[in-house]
C-alpha cells in the first residue's frame, strides 16, 4: 500500500486531507511541523508528499532539497501563495507539482495520482534511501554510508520487505512465509534469527532493524 505523508500546521485541513486521500490503495499520515515529518521520513517509507509552504518551525522551500536528496519521493507544494514567483521557486527547488489554496479536492486527487503513477514507471518504488542507506533493488545494488554492501538473495528479500513496511512490525511467521516460498516443508526455526543478524551485521544497521520481541521485526528509525 502506498503512503501520504502530509506536512500542514493546520490541523483541521490536515486532517480533511488526510481523511480525502485515504482508501484501499493509499493510507495518510499526517505531521503538522518539520521536526515531525523529518522524524516520520527517517523511520518509515512514504511514495509520496503534500508539503505545505508556511510551517511553525520552517519554511517548505528550505526542506524541500531535504527530502528529495535524503529519501527521493515526489513533492506537491500547498500554499496559500498564487504568486507566479512563488511558484517558479517550489518548481525549481524540486517540486514534482505546486497546488494553491484554496484548492479542490477533485484536483487534487487528480494531482496525487498522477505523481504515483509517475513514481511506479520511474521505478522509485524499488529504491529505498533513509539516512545513510540507499538501497536499489532493480539493480541490486545496495550502500551503507556510500560503502558498497553485498547482499545474498534471501537478505535482499528480508530487507526489501522490512523497508517496504518501514515502521510496521512484522510477525515472525509472517516474515517466514514470504522469504521461504520456494515450497520447502521445513525451515530451521533459527533460519530468520541468522539472517536478521547477517542483515544488521552487513548494513551495521542494529539501531534501524529493531526486534519487537514476542512479535518480529521492523525497520525503524535510528532511536
Amino acid at each position: 500500500m502506498k503512503r501520504i505523508l502530509i506536512i500542514e500546521d493546520d490541523t483541521a485541513l490536515q486532517s480533511g486531507l488526510c481523511r480525502a486521500l485515504k482508501n484501499d490503495d493509499y493510507d495518510t499520515v499526517g505531521a503538522e511541523n518539520l521536526r515531525i515529518a523529518k522524524d516520520m521520513l527517517s523511520s518509515q517509507s512514504f511514495s509520496l508528499v503534500l508539503l505545505d509552504v508556511n510551517l511553525p518551525d520552517g519554511n517548505g522551500f528550505d526542506f524541500l532539497p531535504y527530502i528529495k536528496k535524503e529519501h527521493a519521493v515526489p513533492v506537491i507544494m500547498l500554499t496559500a501563495n498564487d504568486l507566479e514567483s512563488d511558484i517558479v521557486a517550489g518548481l525549481e527547488s524540486g517540486a514534482d507539482d505546486y497546488i494553491t489554496k484554496p484548492f479542490s479536492l477533485a484536483v487534487l486527487r487528480a494531482r496525487v495520482n498522477t505523481q504515483l503513477r509517475k513514481a511506479v514507471t520511474k521505478n522509485d518504488s524499488n529504491k529505498f534511501i533513509c539516512d545513510g542507506f540507499r538501497f536499489d533493488f532493480d539493480n541490486m545494488e545496495f550502500f551503507a554510508d556510500d560503502v558498497p554492501v553485498e547482499l545474498s538473495k534471501t537478505e535482499q528479500k528480508l530487507l526489501r520487505i522490512l523497508t517496504s513496511n518501514a515502521g510496521i512490525t512484522l510477525s515472525r511467521d509472517k516474515l517466514v512465509d514470504r522469504i521461504w516460498t520456494d515450497g520447502c516443508e521445513y525451515v530451521d526455526e533459527n533460519a530468520l534469527s541468522v539472517t536478521i543478524k547477517r542483515l544488521r551485521d552487513k548494513l551495521g544497521a542494529k539501531n534501524y532493524i529493531k526486534t519487537v520481541y514476542g512479535i518480529g521485526y521492523m525497520w525503524g528509525s535510528n532511536q
